[in-house]
């Protein structure tokens, strides 16, 4: 719960800073003759539903067990990702598509001051994706790892608007459509951010190994339970911001069923205390 709280108020964060980023984005690109920021406001725009989306994820992946979801409902996080990547694939179209029109249609030059917009977001997004990444890690979260890696493709589609404008101020009359260009850059990189986000997403939906390290050190913690005398299968499965795991411990063939099962009971108590982020640990007892 602890864990889901944490989750909860940092995308409340994100979902204000994206707001706020949008308004002044859009101002500053319309009044100052810049698609490219305008296009960086679209792609804002998308960020704050798709930071409600992982509010909502987040709090229905939380919610426990039950008759018809007896492992929880923790899928219904990188189902969220997906949502996620479909509203950034949509952005990215949507700015594409206007700015091959922009390009094709004479306009004026960007104003100069559009230029301290886009430093001051770029320097923002860049700090909102590294906090967001970081609680990402500690919450184990897919879905606001893809969050943050929205705060991380904001910054840099605001650093092409930022080269485009740049150009287009520089180089002067008849170059007004790099500005344009810059927004066209930055769809591409949006999609190609989203498959980033796309194909983790997958493999936890299709149960890929993603998890060595956790099976190194379930492995190394369950030596320290007496009477394991050693590990075989260890799989792990991610659920929501949990994981579940599957263990064979072999132990001696001579001991009796009860000491079995007390040895069972004692390694799985040992690894939820040592590693809070499990959420169940399946023990099969195998003889030596």
């Amino acid at each position: 719960m602890q864990v889901e709280k944490y989750a909860v108020k940092t995308t409340y964060i994100s979902l204000t800073g994206n707001a706020v980023l949008a308004i002044v984005k859009g101002l500053a690109g319309y009044f100052g003759n810049s698609y490219a920021l305008v296009a960086d406001a679209i792609e804002s725009t998308s960020d704050i539903f798709s930071s409600f989306l992982v509010l909502l994820g987040i709090r229905y992946a939380s919610r426990p067990a039950d008759k018809n979801h007896p492992y929880g409902h923790g899928r219904a996080e990188p189902l969220i990702t997906f949502l996620i990547v479909a509203f950034l694939v949509v952005s990215a179209i949507l700015i594409a598509v206007q700015s091959i029109r922009n390009i094709q249609t004479p306009h004026a030059l960007p104003k100069t001051y559009t230029l301290y917009v886009l430093a001051g977001v770029i320097i923002v997004k860049e700090i909102f994706f590294r906090i967001v990444l970081a609680r990402s890690k500690k919450t184990h979260s897919s879905s606001l790892k893809a969050d943050a890696w929205h705060h991380r493709s904001d910054a840099i589609t605001s650093l092409a608007a930022f080269v485009g404008i740049a150009l287009a101020l520089y180089l002067g009359k008849g170059y007004e459509a790099a500005d344009d260009w810059a927004a066209l850059v930055s769809s591409g990189i949006i999609l190609y951010n989203s498959y980033l986000l796309f194909r983790p997403a997958l493999g936890e939906i299709m149960d890929e190994d993603f998890y060595e390290d956790m099976v190194l050190r379930i492995r190394a913690f369950s030596a320290e339970v007496p009477g394991v005398m050693d590990t075989e299968k260890c799989y792990v499965r991610k659920t929501g911001m949990n994981f579940r795991v599957e263990l064979h411990v072999i132990v001696d063939a001579e001991i009796t069923v009860r000491a079995g099962h007390d040895i069972a009971h004692a390694l799985k108590k040992h690894l939820l205390m040592r590693m809070p982020q499990l959420a169940d640990v399946l023990v099969h007892v195998e003889p030596e």
